[in-house]
Order: C-alpha cells, then sequence, then structure tokens
C-alpha cells in the first residue's frame, strides 16, 4: 500500500507497527515516525482508522473480560502472519 509518494519510513513498517502505536508501545522517536508518516500518507491513514476503529469495537463487546495471555499472542501471531501473506 502506497499513496505513490516518497516517505522516510516505509509504508508496510507503518502498517506492520499499528497496533503497537495504538497501544503506546513505541519509543517517542518511533512515534514521531509513524505519526509523521500518517499525516503524509492518505491510504496508510486510512488503515490506521480501520483499525482504530477494530480496536474499539472489541473494546466495547469484550470490556467486562480480559483475554488470556496466551489467546493475545496467537492472535498478534496470526495477525503478523496474515500481513506478511498480504505484504
Amino acid at each position: 500500500m502506497s499513496c505513490g509518494n516518497p516517505h522516510d519510513t516505509d509504508c508496510r513498517e507503518v502498517l506492520d507497527r499499528v497496533y503497537e502505536y495504538l497501544d503506546g508501545e513505541m519509543t517517542d522517536h518511533d512515534i514521531d515516525k509513524i505519526r509523521q508518516h500518517l499525516v503524509e500518507c492518505s491510504p496508510c491513514l486510512s488503515e490506521y482508522d480501520l483499525d482504530v476503529a477494530l480496536k474499539a469495537l472489541v473494546r466495547r463487546s469484550c470490556a467486562c473480560e480480559s483475554a488470556p495471555e496466551e489467546l493475545r499472542a496467537k492472535i498478534m501471531v496470526r495477525i503478523t502472519e496474515v500481513r506478511l501473506e498480504l505484504g
């Protein structure tokens, strides 16, 4: 995915790390890189908006229970696998 314009940070890197960004699990430097890319790249911003909506939906639907850590790890592995398959 790309808007066709060159960026300091590659679109694939941004999309691979968007959940880290959403969860605040990045260094300040990496947060700034991702934020700048999202300002410059509307396709990535659209994908980011979808991920924000998905997290909000899951949060609303599952707010009363926390997923077991093992399940969370499996889900993250699968998300990574799917992104690699699609990339």
